[in-house]
């Protein structure tokens, strides 16, 4: 039999994901954090764990290069694929939010300025308002953009909400609830169904 993969990033997602795996009877005994090792196997030897960036396992998954992602919802919601997303796992909650300063409006008669590393979220959301915006991409640091007036809000991930807060910032709207989901290819899990359903049935008893 072929191994079962499954993609995941390193990381404390990762960390989170594998004690679970632990739990359900698979265990990576030569998964380590400070390892560069990009393919694991179980003890077993019957899955193959691989590791990618988290933007990228959608696609592993949906090309078959992995029967299996855990990645986090807003990056499926992000670059939505053609996959069967099977089970929260609950590990890395935060929420998408629209954030700005405390007092901010939302004028359907004016443009908008959001800066967000989540574009077609971010477009998909206000454009279900009937808000006209121009969306600016940023990676990192988004919080800056209201500060110096190079937007009007953001929107990103937040989980306890602690540098919004440092920031003058507040949440002002939450689009979605995030967490890391098991997605699985729609292929593999039609030829390799009980397979998947045993981990999917196993994962289940160990997050309760």
């Amino acid at each position: 039999m072929t191994h079962l993969t499954i993609a995941m990033a390193k990381g404390r997602t990762a960390d989170k994901a594998l004690a679970f795996f632990e739990k359900a009877g698979i265990r990576f005994s030569e998964y380590h954090d400070k390892s560069r090792k990009l393919v694991i196997y179980d003890d077993e030897n019957k899955v193959k764990l691989i590791f990618v960036k988290a933007v990228d396992v959608p696609t592993y998954v949906e090309k078959g290069a992995a029967d299996i992602g855990i990645v986090g919802k807003d990056t499926i919601m992000e670059d939505p694929v053609d996959v069967y997303e099977l089970l929260d796992l609950g590990i890395g909650k935060c929420q998408l939010v629209v954030a700005g300063f405390p007092d901010k409006q939302f004028p359907s008669s004016a443009l908008l300025t959001v800066v967000s590393k989540y574009p077609a979220v971010t477009k998909a959301y206000f454009d279900s308002k009937g808000i006209r915006i121009e969306t600016i991409k940023l990676n990192g640091s988004i919080e800056l953009a209201p500060l110096i007036g190079m937007a009007d809000v953001i929107v990103d991930i937040v989980e306890s909400g602690k540098t919004l807060k440092e920031n003058g910032l507040v949440v002002l709207e939450t689009i979605a609830d995030v967490s890391a989901r098991l997605i699985v290819n729609k292929a593999s899990y039609a030829t390799r169904t009980s397979q998947i359903q045993q981990v999917i049935s196993d994962l289940k008893a160990a997050l309760e």
